[in-house]
C-alpha cells in the first residue's frame, strides 16, 4: 500500500507557495522596471535635439533652460500629491494614466511647431513622471520573485539611470541617421509607452486589501538628522545640478567645442555619464555612505574641471573623460548621500524625510541650470559653463570640509515595510538607494 506521504509536494514548494504572493512574478517585475525605464528615456529623447529646436524656433540658451526647467516645476508637485494616490486607489489605477500622459508629451514634442509645444510637452512629462515614479518603484518592490527589497532596490536604481541615459542617446542617434530626426524618436517612444501600458494593464493588482488612506507626501526634516540632511541634501544638489548642465547645455557645447554638428556625439556624451553612473552605483552598493559621498565630490570636482579643460582646448576626448569623471562623481556622492538620509531617518518617518530629500535634488536639476542659461545668454555658452563649473567646484570641496567636521550619523534604522516605493531616489528625477532619478531623474 503507497504511503499517502509520497503524495505531498516537497515541503520547500509548500511554504513557497503559501507564502509568495500571488502578484509576485519575473515577468511583473520586470515589467515595472522597463516601464520605469522608458518613461525616463523619453523625458530625455529631446538632449540633443535642442539645438535644433533653437535653431528652428529662434531661441537661445535662457529660453532653452527654462524650457528644462519646467519639467521639474511640474514633477514636484505631482510627486508629492499624486504619486502616493496608489496607496489608495491602486497601482494600476495612477500608473495606467501617467503612462497616457507620457505618450501624449512624447506626441506633443512629435508635432511641435514653436517654442510655446515645447514648453507644453515638458510640463505633461513632468507631471507623468511624477505621478509615476511612487507607483512603478512600488510596483518594483511588491513584485521581486522573492521579495528581495535590496536587490528591487538596485534594479530600480539601474533602471532610472538607464532611462535617463538612454534617452538621449536614442533621440541623438535616430536624429542623426535616421528620417523625421524630431519625429522618429518619440515615436518609438511611444510604440514603447504603448506595449507597456498594454502589459501593465493585464497584469493583476496586488492585495486590495493593502490599500492605505490617501495622504500626501509631506516633507520634513525630523529633530537630531539635520546636519545629516543639510550635507547630504546639499551634496545631491550639486551632483544634480552639473547633471542637468550635461543635460541642457553640454550638447550644445559639445557642438561649439568640437565644430561637429553630429547628434549622436551630443547623445553619447549624456549617455556615457550616466553609463558611468550606474556602474558606480552598482559596484558600490553596501559600501560606507560618508566615504561615497567624499569620492564623488572630490570626482565631481575633477569632472567640471576636465570639462572645462575641453572647453579651452577643443577636444571631444577630454569631454568625454569629463562625463566619465562626472557620471562616477554624481553616481558615488548621489547614493552616499541617498543612503545616510535613509539611515538618518526615524521609524515611520522615511517617507517624509525622503520627500524632503528628492525636492531638494530636484531643485538642483532645476534652479542653476537656469541661471546658467541666463548667464550664457549675456556672456556665451562656454565661458558660462565654465563659470557654472568653478562654482560647482568650489560648493564640493566647501561640502567635503563638512563631512569631515560633521559628526557621525545617528543610528541605522530600518526601512518600513509599509513604503516600499519611497526608497528609491530621483530621478526623476532619481531616484533612488533605490532610484526615482531627477533627470528625471
Amino acid at each position: 500500500m503507497r504511503s499517502p506521504r509520497s503524495h505531498a509536494p516537497a515541503p520547500s514548494t509548500t511554504v513557497a507557495a503559501r507564502t509568495r504572493p500571488p502578484t509576485r512574478s519575473a515577468a511583473g517585475f520586470w515589467l515595472a522596471a522597463a516601464t520605469y525605464l522608458v518613461l525616463l528615456a523619453g523625458t530625455n529623447i529631446p538632449t540633443p535635439l535642442y539645438g535644433r529646436y533653437a535653431a528652428a524656433f529662434g531661441f537661445g540658451p535662457a529660453t532653452l533652460t527654462a524650457v528644462f526647467a519646467v519639467y521639474v516645476a511640474a514633477l514636484v508637485p505631482s510627486l508629492l500629491l499624486v504619486g502616493p494616490l496608489s496607496d489608495a486607489i491602486g497601482r494600476r489605477a495612477v500608473l495606467l494614466p501617467a503612462i497616457a500622459l507620457g505618450i501624449a508629451g512624447a506626441a506633443i514634442f512629435a508635432v511641435a511647431a514653436s517654442t510655446g509645444w515645447l514648453y507644453a510637452a515638458r510640463l505633461v512629462q513632468g507631471v507623468a513622471l511624477g505621478a509615476a515614479s511612487g507607483p512603478v518603484t512600488a510596483l518594483i518592490v511588491e513584485r521581486e520573485p522573492n521579495a528581495d527589497r535590496g536587490r528591487a532596490a538596485m534594479v530600480a536604481a539601474l533602471a532610472a539611470v538607464g532611462g535617463v541615459g538612454s534617452g538621449p542617446l536614442l533621440g541623438g542617434v535616430v536624429a542623426q541617421y535616421l528620417p523625421a530626426p524630431t519625429v522618429l524618436a518619440y515615436l518609438v517612444e511611444i510604440t514603447l509607452l504603448l506595449c507597456a501600458g498594454v502589459a501593465t494593464a493585464l497584469l493583476p493588482d496586488p492585495d486590495p486589501t493593502n490599500r492605505s488612506a490617501y495622504r500626501p507626501r509631506r516633507p520634513s526634516i525630523p529633530k537630531g538628522i539635520g546636519a545629516t540632511f543639510a550635507t547630504s541634501g546639499a551634496a545631491s544638489f550639486v551632483t544634480w545640478a552639473v547633471t542637468a548642465i550635461f543635460l541642457t547645455l553640454v550638447p550644445s557645447y559639445t557642438a561649439a567645442l568640437t565644430h561637429s554638428a553630429n547628434l549622436a556625439l551630443e547623445g553619447a556624451v549624456v549617455a556615457v555619464l550616466f553609463a558611468a553612473s550606474a556602474l558606480t552605483q552598482r559596484l558600490s552598493f553596501g559600501t560606507d555612505p560618508r566615504g561615497l559621498e567624499r569620492l564623488g565630490l572630490a570626482a565631481l570636482v575633477a569632472g567640471v574641471g576636465l570639462l572645462c579643460w575641453a572647453g579651452v582646448a577643443g577636444s571631444a576626448w577630454l569631454l568625454l573623460a569629463a562625463s566619465v569623471v562626472a557620471g562616477t562623481g554624481q553616481g558615488s556622492a548621489f547614493l552616499g548621500a541617498m543612503t545616510e538620509v535613509n539611515t538618518a531617518a526615524p521609524p515611520g518617518r522615511h517617507a517624509e524625510v525622503l520627500s524632503g530629500f528628492y525636492v531638494v535634488t530636484y531643485l538642483g536639476t532645476g534652479i542653476p541650470v537656469v541661471g546658467v542659461g541666463f548667464l550664457a545668454t549675456t556672456i556665451g555658452l562656454l565661458p558660462a559653463v565654465e563659470w557654472f563649473s568653478a562654482g560647482a567646484a568650489a560648493v564640493a570641496v566647501a561640502l567635503l570640509g563638512a563631512l569631515r567636521r560633521r559628526p557621525s550619523s545617528p543610528a541605522a534604522h530600518d526601512c518600513p515595510e509599509d513604503s516600499p516605493g519611497q526608497q528609491i531616489p530621483p530621478r526623476d528625477h532619481g531616484s533612488s538607494g533605490a532610484t526615482s532619478s531627477p533627470g528625471a531623474r
